[in-house]
Order: C-alpha cells, then sequence, then structure tokens
C-alpha cells in the first residue's frame, strides 16, 4: 500500500510538470510559427469575386490588379478572427502607405453585428460582405481565419491558416518583398 501511494505522488507530480511545460512551451512554439507566411503550391491564379463593403459599394479583387493584396477571410464568431483584427489594423497602417490593398471578407453573419465589432476595434480597412458565403467557398479555404497574399499578376503567392500577428516585422517583410 505504501509503495502504491509513492507511486501514484511521482506519477501526479510527474502529471503536474508535464501539464505545466506543455502550457508554458506550446504557446510559444505556436506564435513565433505562426508568424510566417507560406508559400501557396504552384500560385494559382486568385478567384476574382465581386462582393459589397459594408456601405453597400461593390468591390472588385480585379479592381487591384498590378498591387500586393492581401485577402483575410473572417468571421464574428471566430475567436482566432477576433484576435488578429487590432493587429490586421496596425498592419493596414503601414501597408495602405506601401500600396498593399487589405481586404477582410467577412464570412455569413449579422451585418449590424459586424458594424458593431469594427467600431469595437477602429477598423479602417476595407471590409467586405460574403453574406452567402459563396466567394469563400470557391477559394481553397480551410477555416477560419485564413489569409491569401495575391501578387501582382493576380497568383495566390502566400498563404496564412489560422490567426497571425500581422504588423509583425516579417510578415511585413514578406508581404512588401511581392511588390515588383
Amino acid at each position: 500500500m505504501n509503495k502504491v501511494m509513492i507511486n501514484l505522488r511521482w506519477f501526479l507530480i510527474l502529471s503536474v510538470l508535464i501539464l505545466v511545460s506543455t502550457v508554458m512551451i506550446a504557446p510559444q512554439a505556436a506564435f513565433s510559427q505562426t508568424q510566417f507566411l507560406h508559400k501557396m503550391f504552384g500560385q494559382p491564379m486568385a478567384k476574382d469575386f465581386e462582393l459589397p463593403d459594408l456601405d453597400g459599394n461593390k468591390v472588385k479583387l480585379s479592381d487591384f490588379k498590378g498591387k500586393v493584396v492581401l485577402v483575410n477571410f473572417w468571421a464574428t464568431w471566430c475567436p482566432p478572427c477576433r484576435a488578429e483584427i487590432p493587429s490586421m489594423q496596425r498592419a493596414w497602417n503601414i501597408l495602405k502607405d506601401k500600396d498593399v490593398m487589405l481586404l477582410a471578407i467577412h464570412v455569413g453573419g449579422n451585418e449590424d453585428r459586424i458594424w458593431t465589432f469594427l467600431t469595437d476595434f477602429g477598423v479602417e480597412f476595407p471590409v467586405l460582405l460574403d453574406a452567402n458565403s459563396k466567394v469563400s467557398r470557391s477559394w481553397p479555404m480551410m477555416g477560419l481565419p485564413v489569409s491569401f497574399v495575391i501578387d501582382p499578376e493576380g497568383r495566390i503567392a502566400l498563404q496564412a491558416i489560422g490567426g497571425r500577428e500581422w504588423d509583425n516585422e516579417k510578415l511585413i517583410e514578406q508581404i512588401l518583398a511581392l511588390q515588383k
């Protein structure tokens, strides 16, 4: 009985140590890994779309041919999407002066909720509405958030699956490197 208690005690101690190390190390590893954009295999042409912005104006991806365009698919109900929006605004403050367009496409959802959310975060970059998810279904998405960086020729050059700190210097450098 005594030996069982000692073994149980060591088991619990080791379990706690493993849990603590996982909690301490995993977020750092995930954070550093998410600071990169990955090359898109084959660099396919980006599918053109036309979506309304929050004011009802029609915006087409092809309107920005010749520019680098960051296309981000997100939703207000998505926690990682919500988490990356403030850094996306900071990135927009940098990129807009460097002739890079950012288009955030809200997938589905309630327009009133979107307005409230964006107002709370002081979002100034263009937000488009894909109310029926038709556009998002035509892109190579695997969940939300997902982002694609389109080169000046209209090819998907880079992608990011999951949230990012968009104002990270490495990400900004990768995006700007696509300019001609």
